[in-house]
């Protein structure tokens, strides 16, 4: 069947400097000489998106739509904008098909071992669901409360919270407990969205310097606080299960923004209550 070709209408246009129509077909369209994409399918539709795909997966088509915006989409990056609950079943399908080839080529036999069947769909549900969940899931719903009355909370706040998170070279997992300290602002949240908070941030590839800093600045798009610490305390897989095998490695990083870095007193003050905690709750 001969295929009928229309020029893309991004890169082409007629004579008179009007672009072609953005039709509906199902035949290809030349991008360049030798490059051919289809135009729009069901995908398009399930990404939210009209624009083109390279193929039949939409992972790959999510690829490409967030190059072309622009958006990065590292192992640590929050991309729920392009992630749905509609498409993300559909995700999680593409992914347990990728998971399938690599048990292959590790000379697994999914097939008749009893242990092994059914593990590629297990690995993707796990990491879309859980481990790194909070890539694709939107910052946990965080209502403030005004502390702004003649009798407002002026003190330090610490709060300890445990975390689970997974290194992005090996993905091995990451596990310890963060204290988050704030000097109170014009906004107050409840205490257990600081947990959630740190929990979404850590749910997803990342290191664990990098982690202090998104939880601080998380922290303080929810509260409005300038003055914040976090400290985090953790055991890394990659140290414990490989390579080193040190099975009492721990790592430990701090990051202190405004008074809790300035300011000699509250920085005292935020890692006495941190020893106070530890003394109560031990790692």
């Amino acid at each position: 069947m001969t295929k009928e070709f229309i020029p893309d209408s991004v890169f082409h246009s007629d004579t008179e400097n009007k672009f072609v129509a953005d039709i509906v077909v199902d035949e290809f369209m030349p991008l360049k000489k030798e490059v051919y994409v289809k135009k729009e399918t069901g995908l398009d539709v399930m990404a939210g998106d009209g624009g083109y795909q390279e193929e039949k997966y939409l992972g790959n088509y999510l690829r490409a739509k967030m190059k072309r915006h622009n958006k990065r989409f590292w192992a640590g990056d929050n991309i729920s904008e392009y992630v749905t609950e509609e498409n993300k079943e559909q995700l999680i399908n593409e992914a347990a098909e990728a998971f399938e080839q690599v048990l292959d080529r590790l000379l697994i036999d999914r097939e008749t071992d009893p242990n092994s069947k059914g593990t590629a769909r297990r690995l993707a549900k796990m990491y879309f669901n859980e481990i790194m969940a909070g890539r694709y899931e939107t910052a946990p719903d965080a209502t403030a409360f005004p502390n702004d009355s003649a009798d407002r909370y002026e003190g330090m706040l610490v709060v300890r919270s445990e975390l689970r998170s997974m290194c992005s070279h090996h993905h091995q997992p990451v596990s310890g407990v963060a204290y988050i300290g704030i000097i109170a602002a014009n906004k107050l949240i409840g205490l257990s969205k600081y947990t959630r908070i740190a929990q979404w941030c850590a749910r997803r590839g990342t290191l664990q310097e990098e982690l202090c800093n998104d939880i601080a600045r998380e922290i303080s798009k929810a509260t409005d606080a300038k003055d914040i610490g976090v400290y985090i305390q953790a055991t890394h897989g990659c140290c414990e299960n490989r390579g080193i095998m040190a099975h009492s490695s721990l790592t430990q990083t701090t990051v202190l923004k405004g008074a809790f870095k300035d300011d000699q007193s509250t920085k005292k003050e935020f890692f006495d209550n941190i020893k106070m905690q530890q003394e109560f709750a031990p790692r």
